[in-house]
């Protein structure tokens, strides 16, 4: 995250949290596994702190509509984007924020302030763009309330997760994690771990490790979060082959670690075609959905390695050729009817002071 301030007494607090896609690993964040997520700057999220006289949220111009040009406007919208924006989000990490403070007893200084965001991460392509505006408004309330130094770095991601879950949003860290760190992340969520911290042990990696990679969307994107459902419920029963799936796909995290610190980009791209092999044979083509599948179908067709980036919607995609192979994969793409555009990876938003305090 980024942040600017001026020097007047009503310095405003700015904070970025960017678009995050899950490279391996993914879904075994929530099953006890490995992952490895990074940031890019393609697509971002931003709040805005102002001290004010009152507590107020201000509802974005164009995601928090409530005034229609008609019916069939209002319908249309509904239709499109739901019915929520952001400022619900805003409303929840507020009050996790302040009882996680009240129970860990850090007095918060009186004082109020107004909240607004903006975003451009697109809706429903698996890039977390809830948690994005959620991080990014925690990074502010750190800032205004200078506690930042009094809340660990790892705890973080669980109160944005928290704030989410009070909203009914299904999800687990491995977002939060990436976009709470910035840049290149290994997760362990052993059961361990996750038992006795709560959290999983993260790790923060060399962002010059990966190789040039590409992201692919359609411009209607399935739902991203309607894929866990039966899996998540086969998986607390015992079912042998979704526990012994889901490990092989934690595994891939694990071996992916290896592969970028070597800088085997032959084994990266091996890795992340396992990865959605095996999401696929988990969940199911009906889950997926044909959009979805049609775009890693597209990549794999001129010989680039393809997975989701998160439970559906986007794809990213490595061309190990190199560019005349990432043109061919231009030429599919927009025969196909999709976008295609190069990941820009952002490096670690932590401070020099705030990475020392990792634990490890």
């Amino acid at each position: 995250m980024e942040s600017s301030k001026s020097e007047n007494n009503k310095k405003v607090i700015e904070h970025k949290a960017y678009a995050r896609v899950g490279l391996l690993g993914n879904p075994s964040d929530v099953y006890f596994g490995h992952t490895i997520s990074f940031t890019f700057d393609n697509f971002w999220a931003d709040v805005q702190l102002q001290p004010s006289d009152h507590l107020i949220i201000t509802p974005h111009p164009t995601h928090d509509l409530v005034q229609f040009q008609s019916l069939p406007h209002l319908v249309n919208r509904l239709d499109n984007e739901g019915y929520y924006g952001g400022v619900r989000l805003l409303m929840a990490i507020c009050r996790v924020f302040h009882n996680y403070c009240k129970d860990n007893k850090i007095d918060l200084h009186g004082g109020n302030f107004t909240l607004s965001y903006d975003t451009n991460i697109p809706r429903q392509m698996g890039l977390s763009g809830s948690s994005a505006i959620v991080c990014a408004a925690l990074s502010c309330l750190l800032d205004f309330y200078k506690v930042r130094h009094l809340i660990k770095v790892e705890v973080r991601p669980n109160l944005v997760l928290a704030a989410e879950k009070e909203l009914g949003i299904v999800a687990g860290l491995q977002d939060r994690v990436a976009q709470v760190y910035g840049g290149l992340v290994h997760m362990d969520f052993s059961k361990e771990y996750m038992d006795g911290l709560g959290r999983g042990i993260y790790t923060p990696m060399d962002i010059s490790l990966l190789p040039p990679l590409h992201l692919i969307y359609a411009e209607n994107p399935s739902d991203s979060g309607k894929v866990h459902s039966t899996v998540r419920q086969r998986w607390l029963n015992g079912d042998e082959f979704i526990i012994s799936s889901i490990q092989e796909v934690a595994n891939l995290a694990k071996e992916g670690r290896t592969a970028l610190l070597e800088k085997d980009y032959s084994k990266l791209a091996k890795l992340m075609n396992r990865n959605f092999d095996l999401r696929r044979s988990i969940f199911g083509d009906d889950a997926l959905g044909a959009i979805n599948i049609k775009m890693v179908e597209v990549a794999r067709k001129v010989g680039a390695a393809s997975k989701f980036t998160g439970s559906g919607g986007a794809v990213v995609a490595f061309c190990p050729d190199g560019p005349s192979q990432v043109k061919l994969l231009e030429n599919e793409c927009q025969e196909a009817g999709f976008i295609v555009i190069p990941l820009k990876v952002v490096p670690s938003c932590l401070s020099d002071e705030e990475l020392k305090t990792l634990e490890k």
